[in-house]
Parts: C-alpha cells; structure tokens; sequence
C-alpha cells in the first residue's frame, strides 16, 4: 500500500490489515525528519478502516500524532466510487455477490502455472507448469505431503500471490491480466476463503468480522446478514465475543461464516482442519459441505487428510509441484 500513490478504492477482505502504532516520542521523530526528507505521496492505512461501522479507538500515548488523521475522507471515496472504471466481468449483476459469469466457461482454469523464488543454492522451483480445470459446482480436492506446493497453488488460484509462468482464469478471466486494485475486486466479488489459522481481525467481534466483507462491498443491512449467518454456524450467542474469548472451532466457524455471508461462486480453503482437533475438524468439515451444498458454490479444499478429500468428487494429488 504504501507504494501507491493513493490508497486503493476497493479493498479486498483478504488484503491483510495493516496496524501503524506511534508513540508520542517516535511521532516527534519522524516530524523532525520531515524537514529534510520530501513528502510522502500516500499513507497505507489499515484495511477495516473503509468499513463504515469500524470504531477505532486510540491510545493516550499517540492520541497527539493521530489527531490529525481523519478517516472521512477515505469512507466518502469508497461509497461514492463510481464503477465505470470496473471491468464487465467484474461488476456485481446482483445483490447476491456473484458477480457476472460468463457462460459456457469453467469455474476454474489453471494454465502451466510455475512458482519459482529465489534461495541459498540459486533458485526452487515450487510448482511446475500446473495445468487443470474445475467446473462449476464442483467439488475438488489437493493433497500432498508438507512442502508439496498445495497452499501456494491455493494462493495462486485466489491472485494473492503472483506466477512466474502462466495464468489462472476464474470464470473467464485472466486474474493476472488484470493490476493488484483489479484483482482485490475480483476476490471481494467472487471469492470467499477459509484459512487455516482462521485469520479474524482480534480487536473485532464475531459479528464484526463477518459483516466486514459485506460493508467492503457497500451492502446497507450488513449487521442482519452477519448474524443471520452466524446463527446458521450456531454462533447466535456469540456474536458479541472477540476472538480471543472463543474456542479454535468457533472462531474457524466465524472465518467460514465471513467466507460464506456474502454468497460467493467460488470457495477456497486451505487445511481449514488443520488447527483444529480430530472431533471438532469433523465438525467444521461437515458444516462446510453443507453451506457449499445450499449455495451451489465452486469448492476447492487443500488438505492433507484423505478422509475429508474423499468427500470431494475430485481429488488432484501434488508432489514435488507437480501433478501425479
């Protein structure tokens, strides 16, 4: 964020927040620097800070050097952000959040996708040249061994990490063809994601985490699907709680709760047992089959556990990145 030259309009729910903390002292320091340093043409800022119902509260220590940063301006942009400059296939056809498919093409399809980084011994290769389609309402597995490359294919999947080869088109849409800003509205209108180490904001309550996707969106009863949706996970009388205060099986159902509230075409999940107990994984598992029943979505589940891939219609199995 803090190598745009303006804050983005559209903020994915994925997009990890970014915490900024001042001391009084540092926030003196880095106005003395100021004077001979040139201006900073952005201020990455945290990403709820667009959610119109997120209260942040500050600390005495830095209350002086937050004074004068006003959240306003931020919010009036995104409500009043016009959408002539979204792509087609991206805008939302309806207020369910499914965005505008394209008929006739797949949900998924994944184009000799290769991951390659940079190490001691020169350079690993992650994934090679990954090629496979997944049709819509479909259920998919990807198991493999620890290191096998299944959570960064994941991630490539769901534009949160770039390839060095190839592509991936979610229904008909080249993900990488389009900048980060293009891909964060992609995720927000397609997409909803479970993780394995359920990822909730720690200073927001139950019903807050799951109504932030909707209120990204600029949906007006956000609260009332929220909770309807909790409820749906048996978290009714939790949703005042923060995570701290709940059990690893309720905050994992609270993260599937926010993947799910906004009704997306596409699930991904990556080891969402993984965390979790053998009883309370059974649970979860179940939970999530049956919401992906009820709305039909795409399901693509990274896990380990062959037991919890056998209730896919379809198993990939990755090996050293590639697939066997």
């Amino acid at each position: 964020a803090g190598n745009r030259v303006r804050p983005p309009e559209v903020v994915s729910p994925l997009m990890l927040a970014l915490t900024m903390v001042l001391s009084t002292l540092s926030a003196l320091s880095l106005f003395s620097i100021s004077a001979t340093q040139p201006a900073p043409r952005a201020k990455p800022y945290s990403a709820e800070r667009l959610s119109p119902s997120t209260r942040t509260v500050f600390g005495a220590e830095w209350a002086i050097a937050a004074a004068s940063i006003s959240t306003k301006p931020h919010n009036d942009r995104v409500k009043n952000t016009s959408m002539r400059d979204v792509p087609e296939e991206l805008k939302i056809s309806d207020s369910s959040g499914g965005g505008t498919a394209r008929p006739g093409t797949a949900a998924i399809e994944v184009r000799q996708l290769s991951k390659r980084v940079a190490d001691a011994s020169g350079e690993l290769t992650i994934l090679h040249s990954v090629d496979f389609t997944v049709q819509r309402a479909e259920t998919l597995a990807i198991v493999g061994a620890s290191g096998s490359g299944k959570s960064t294919l994941l991630g490539l999947l769901a534009g949160l990490d770039t390839p060095s080869t190839g592509t991936v088109l979610l229904d008909g849409v080249d993900i990488f063809a389009l900048d980060e800003d293009g891909r964060a509205r992609l995720r927000m209108d397609k997409l909803g994601f479970v993780f394995q180490s359920f990822q909730l904001l720690t200073h927001l309550s139950a019903v807050e985490n799951v109504m932030l996707p909707l209120e990204l969106r600029g949906d007006a009863d956000a609260r009332a699907k929220a909770t309807a949706m909790l409820g749906r996970v048996g978290l009714s009388s939790r949703l005042k709680h923060y995570p701290k205060f709940m059990s690893g099986g309720e905050q994992q159902r609270v993260a599937l709760a926010r993947a799910f509230v906004t009704e997306p075409p596409l699930l991904f999940a990556d080891e969402p047992t993984g965390s979790l107990d053998a009883a309370t994984g059974e649970a979860v598992i179940q939970l999530m089959f049956e919401l992906n029943r009820e709305r039909g979505s795409t399901l693509v589940l990274v896990t380990h556990d062959s037991h919890i891939a056998a209730r896919c219609a379809r198993t990939i199995t990755i090996a050293a990145g590639r697939i066997v």
